[in-house]
Formats: structure tokens, sequence, C-alpha cells
């Protein structure tokens, strides 16, 4: 439905779910999480990112603009949410690019929400837009929880994920970018880095994933390569937590690579049986480990 008109609601039912919908699988996988625990679920879809197929797992759905801030929050609250989710990318490269106030009209409280970094008093990076936004939910009686409280399922376990276990020679590669992925992890640079030989490839900026393991390949010329995908060493699991799925791998088998490393528990994985079978049918090997796993393998 994409009316929003407000609805009675049932005193003794649980507060609708508010799924605020980037680019990606997410949302939806969070969605039909929320409806299988028996939450209404809505939405709001940033437009020239959400997948439009969202709308029919919604209860009350609407399409909003990147600077619709006091619309998304107005909407929220007519729809009586009290907790929310943050599901999805944001393309952040979106506002850097010339003429953005144009074509996504900040409204008077996206402005006032975000005048430290339009005025250059504070960075951009992720971590601070996102609790930036954040904060300004919270002040109006709209807090965000972690997507997997909604769908726990998500979460990567440890082990081969798919496909061959590795050879020394990939162990070692993995070892060396996760240390240093954590590191860029740290510094709120980007979560991937892809590595041949221990050598670094491509290290990923706000450019995301796909254009990270891109580059590597271009580099590569599809000679196989390694990918490590982790978490900030601090990470918020309310926002832009690590996930992959069938769009990774089909940018990893584009570019060549034939390694994928992960973080234990702090990895979303979409699509898991079909990311499995597609991942093996394509010879990618995926793991998902830990600090301690790796420490006791480098032993």
């Amino acid at each position: 439905m994409s009316s929003s008109a407000p609805r009675k609601h049932d005193p003794h039912r649980l507060p609708p779910i508010g799924i605020l919908a980037g680019w990606g699988r997410l949302p939806l996988s969070v969605a039909r999480g929320a409806r299988g625990q028996g939450r209404r679920v809505v939405a709001l879809g940033v437009r020239d990112h959400a997948d439009p197929e969202l709308e029919s797992l919604c209860d009350e759905f609407a399409w909003i603009g990147l600077g619709s801030v006091g619309r998304a929050i107005r909407l929220f609250r007519q729809w009586g949410v009290e907790q929310a989710v943050l599901a999805g990318k944001i393309r952040k490269v979106e506002l850097f690019r010339p003429g953005w106030w144009m074509r996504h009209r900040p409204d008077w409280k996206c402005l006032r929400t975000f005048s430290a970094q339009l005025l250059g008093r504070k960075d951009r990076k992720d971590d601070t837009l996102l609790l930036t936004l954040v904060e300004a939910f919270a002040e109006a009686g709209v807090v965000f929880e972690p997507a997997t409280h909604f769908a726990p399922d998500l979460l990567v376990d440890e082990g081969c994920v798919a496909g061959r276990a590795l050879t020394a020679k990939q162990l070692r590669d993995v070892e060396f970018g996760w240390r240093l992925a954590r590191q860029m992890g740290g510094l709120d640079v980007g979560q991937t880095v892809c590595v041949k030989n221990q050598a670094v490839l491509a290290i990923e900026a706000m450019e995301g994933t796909d254009a990270c393991i891109r580059r590597a390949g271009e580099l590569c010329e599809r000679s196989g390569f390694t990918v490590v995908k982790v978490a900030k060493p601090a990470q918020d699991m309310r926002f832009d937590v690590p996930t992959v799925g069938l769009h990774t791998l089909a940018s990893l088998d584009a570019a060549g690579a034939d390694v994928l490393a992960i973080e234990t528990g702090m990895t979303i994985l979409l699509d898991e049986i079909e990311f499995r079978r597609r991942a093996k049918s394509l010879k990618i090997s995926v793991i998902a480990r830990s600090d301690d796993t790796l420490l006791r393998a480098a032993a």
C-alpha cells in the first residue's frame, strides 16, 4: 500500500516496525523477518535506491528522497512507529556530485540536522552522518535498532560457507587482508580489501564494495585474488553492517576473485541457500572467520 493516511491501531498490539530502506536485498529480508515475528511493517524507500518489491511486503509504504528527513520522521510518527531499522546501502557518493541539492531537495529538517556537515564544521564519514541521522529520529521518538534484532538468522556462522578449503597461500592472503581491513574500518574508510600474494590491490572507500572489487580485477586480469570484508572494530550494529549476497558473488566472478573472507557473527548473509549453491558453481571459496580464529591459525 502506498497511502500515507493514518490507521487506527489496536492498543494491545506492538507498534509497527519501520524500515528506512536503501539499496539491496537487506530491507526485504528484514521485512520478512519482522512479519515472521508477527509485527506490522511500514517502510520508507529511498528513491533510486530501494527495491520496489519492498512495497508488497509492507502494511504502509512511501517513497522519499535522500533529503526528506522531516517527511520521513512525520510519516513514521503518523504510522505509530517507535522502533525502526536502517537497512540497505545509501550511495554516499551522490552527496558529492554537482547539483545534488536540486536532485534530492533537502527539506528544512535535513538542513538543520546536517548543518554542521554542510558548513564544514563536521566530517562526512559514514558513522558521523548515520549517527547524526539516528539521533534526529530519536529526538522525535523513533529509536533505531539493529536489523538483526528482527532477522537474527541473517548473521553468518563460522566455518566454510561455500566452496573448497583454502590453500596455505590463500590463508596467508586472508590473514594479511584481514589486518589491513580492520585498520581501514577503524579509520571509517571502508570495510573491504582486495589482496594477492600479500600485496594490496584495492581498498574500499565511498565508492562501495563492488567498485573496489572491480578495480582489483582490472589489475589482476581475472587471475584470481582474495577479498576480505570485515566489520569495524567498534561496529555499531544499527547501521552499515557488512552484508554479502548474490550480487556480491556476481561482482567477484566478473572481476576474477576466487576467495571471499567475511567475519563471523558480524556479517549479514542474504539468500543463504542460493548463495552457497551459486558460490560453488562459480568456484568461489567463501569462509567466515573471527579475529580469534585467525590468531590461532597463525600460531
